[in-house]
């Protein structure tokens, strides 16, 4: 059986996550006092007991997501499960970070510094209130990107997350954004609804963001990851730092390839994905992708008992 690990985006997180792996597992337990460490805050606190807008914050939701994943693979490798046993690696969005850190190609504390920079960066970039983010469900990448240009008018209005068949995200300028809905809405969309997100991600509006990100990354050291990852510009796997270093950059204003990164690992012959960390939206999305890929979110000391048993 092919596997492949993939690593949960913003919007999974919830107080309280990870907090079990790290009383179970001394492993899990050391990643969240590593982030803790690199960040020079008590971030853990925040995510086990702290106040849930707070968390939802983009710089912090980033590096406690990314946080949470790791612990989860930590206490899965003391249970016997490698994740060196894996064909390839993806993330959704910052997911892609929580991959990179996970097959050892960016250290565990350069990935939180990141995705604190990252995550101040991305919600800087635009003032509130300026930009918007929706879902159109129920139509293909195609016509969403057409419904999309139509809606721009002027203004920026891109096809920002192909999560799978059924389900595109737009972004961009509020009112370019809201008219996308209503023409989503006359193209046969069974529902197009405005997101409840503070900025409008992975658009052309992000671009002060992916400027800081090419500073930050600048200044990390990133090697050759030990499983291949399916990169979201690309859809594609890529190995080597350098191009590594560039798509990140890119991906900050780019589209979030997923739907075509999942297909591509099914056609590669993998059978089986791990989703790591919090939630199970990303087994979701797979499950309408790839039917035939069976599924498993682990984020919990219960979910590794059940794939021991």
């Amino acid at each position: 059986m092919t596997r492949a690990f993939v690593f949960p985006g913003q919007g999974a997180q919830t107080i309280g996550m990870g907090r079990d792996l790290a009383m179970a597992y001394p492993a899990a337990k050391a990643i969240f006092d590593e982030v803790d460490a690199a960040l020079g805050e008590n971030l853990s606190q925040l995510i086990w007991e702290g106040d849930a807008a707070e968390l939802q914050l983009t710089q912090n939701a980033q590096p406690a997501l990314m946080a949470t994943s790791l612990a989860a693979l930590r206490a899965l490798e003391a249970e016997g499960f490698a994740l060196g046993d894996a064909a390839f690696v993806a993330g959704h969005s910052l997911g892609e970070y929580s991959a990179l850190a996970a097959a050892g190609a960016i250290s565990v504390a350069d990935t939180a510094r990141l995705l604190r920079i990252r995550g101040r960066a991305m919600q800087e970039a635009v003032p509130v209130g300026v930009g918007a983010m929706a879902a159109l469900m129920g139509l293909d990448f195609a016509s969403a990107a057409e419904v999309a240009a139509e809606a721009a008018q002027g203004e920026v209005c891109q096809a920002a997350n192909d999560n799978d068949p059924g389900q595109v995200v737009v972004s961009g300028h509020k009112g370019a954004v809201e008219r996308a809905v209503e023409i989503a809405k006359t193209r046969g969309a069974k529902r197009a609804v405005i997101l409840p997100v503070s900025a409008p991600f992975h658009c052309a509006l992000m671009k002060p963001a992916a400027d800081a990100m090419a500073e930050a990354l600048d200044d990390v050291n990133i090697s050759a990851p030990s499983v291949p990852l399916v990169a979201n510009v690309r859809a594609r796997p890529v190995e080597d730092p350098t191009l590594i270093r560039a798509l990140l950059v890119e991906q900050v204003t780019g589209s979030v390839r997923w739907r075509e990164s999942v297909a591509y690992m099914a056609e590669q012959g993998v059978s089986e994905i791990w989703e790591i960390g919090a939630g199970k939206a990303l087994s979701g999305m797979v499950r309408r992708i790839a039917k035939e890929i069976s599924c498993t979110a682990i984020g919990t000391p219960e979910d590794i008992a059940k794939l021991k048993a």
